[in-house]
């Protein structure tokens, strides 16, 4: 398996933060921005946030293999493209913190065996749900699957605004980056390449919100 390890990026033997040091580290960011923590309307901020980022940073606690574990084989000898589109996607840069919005596709072509579809938007949950950047966060959904499934065949395509750029920095509002992670079938058949892009229809010029 080369899919990132579980439970990802701790190192051994170093304790986990407390709530208490969340919270106090969340009071200093308030200070150091220029405001008072101890003010009525920030009172009890620092608890609301670190709450918050137990949800946007939920996938740390979920394994993917584990998601992708349990097929059903019982398909009636079917054998094409199973795909998933459009499936929200919340992630968080890892650059800057900010938040990564937009949606994925996923499509594999089954052998013998085919996984619940709720499966493959958790897995896309449990990358995106941690400190990312596109690009790997994309080779990491498909890879996953391709290992877990062994399929003939793996396509994931996502499309995503980063926050990072439409409001600091470059200020570029408006733009989408697009990556895509082709394995089997997907990467050496420019025709099963072709039917999957031409049935997500993407890359699209509807909006990310």
């Amino acid at each position: 398996m080369t899919s990132t390890p579980f439970p990802p990026y701790q190192e051994p033997g170093e304790p986990r933060p407390t709530q208490q040091d969340a919270e106090d580290a969340i009071r200093t960011l308030l200070r150091w921005a220029g405001d008072n923590p101890g003010r009525e309307g920030l009172l009890d901020t620092p608890k609301r946030v670190a709450k918050a980022y137990r949800e946007w940073f939920a996938g740390y606690e979920e394994d993917p293999v584990e998601l992708l574990q349990r097929s059903f084989e019982e398909v009636e000898g079917y054998d094409e493209m199973v795909i998933l589109r459009d499936i929200r996607l919340e992630s968080t840069c890892e650059h800057h913190m900010a938040p990564i919005i937009g949606r994925a596709h996923v499509g594999y072509l089954p052998r013998g065996r085919v996984i619940g579809i709720s499966k493959l938007a958790r897995v896309v949950d449990a990358y995106g749900k941690r400190l990312q950047i596109q690009e790997k966060l994309t080779a990491q959904i498909a890879n996953s699957i391709q290992e877990v499934l062994n399929p003939y065949g793996v396509a994931v395509v996502v499309e995503a605004a980063h926050q990072c750029m439409t409001t600091r920095g470059a200020h570029k509002p408006g733009v989408t980056m697009v990556t895509s992670r082709m394995l089997g079938a997907f990467r050496d058949q420019r025709s099963t390449r072709q039917e999957f892009l031409a049935m997500i229809g993407a890359p699209r010029a509807t909006p990310i919100i």
